[in-house]
């Protein structure tokens, strides 16, 4: 954290939820309008700003080391609200972390972290410049990669996948996945939408999915409160 500007009002509040002495001094900004001229157009805010350095870059080996649960791979999702919105579902599923290709994907900007709500604080994400050689990594260490594909022939229900470890593939918002990804996967899987409906957004695509594979995973009458 590297400068916090406030409102009175902001300042009070923050005070109340975090006592002093914090990390950094806030400086009051007497004008809200002020936050017009270095926040981004659409920023929403509560009186507060803070400038902070950019997460430390996580590694795939020790995310999927040191966590449980399987892993979501973007193939060039490039919208930073559905990156966000799906980072929540990781977080709500219990995902071990969210692969981003190092090009082609947003940065972790306050958009994305506002769609994430939090969610980018608790699940890692791991940005690789090859995401067919990170697939492969993510086979060798046991993982059964599976990409989700409109026409696919068999749902990921039918697939029958608890007991397995799985690396989820998700294309782009228009164009699904690419070629490389394709070919890469070990098996092509689709949801059981209707078919008057060609294909659901990619958020929506990955907290359905991570549902069912957390509900394949888990006995009947275990899947814990909502």
């Amino acid at each position: 954290m590297r400068r916090l500007l406030v409102t009175a009002e902001a300042e009070a509040a923050l005070a109340a939820r975090v006592p002093r002495p914090w990390r950094v001094a806030a400086e009051r900004v007497e004008d809200r309008a002020r936050f017009r001229t270095f926040l981004p157009e659409d920023a929403v805010h509560q009186g507060a700003a803070l400038l902070v350095e950019q997460l430390a870059p996580a590694s795939l080996h020790a995310a999927v080391t040191e966590r449980a649960g399987p892993v979501l791979v973007l193939d060039q999702v490039t919208d930073p609200r559905n990156v966000g919105a799906i980072l929540r579902s990781a977080a709500a599923f219990g995902a071990a972390c969210v692969v981003l290709q190092q090009r082609h994907a947003p940065p972790e900007s306050g958009a994305l972290a506002r769609a994430a709500s939090g969610a980018l604080e608790l699940v890692p994400v791991v940005r690789e410049v090859n995401l067919a050689r990170a697939l492969l990594a993510l086979k060798r260490r046991g993982f059964w990669v599976v990409g989700l594909d409109a026409g696919a022939p068999r749902t990921l229900a039918e697939a029958a996948l608890g007991g397995r470890r799985v690396a989820l593939v998700l294309g782009a918002e228009e164009g699904g996945l690419r070629r490389l990804q394709r070919e890469t996967c070990d098996e092509l899987l689709r949801l059981p939408i209707a078919p008057e409906v060609e294909s659901l957004n990619v958020s929506a695509a990955a907290a359905v999915a991570l549902y069912e594979l957390v509900r394949a995973e888990r006995p009947a009458g275990r899947e814990g409160k909502e």
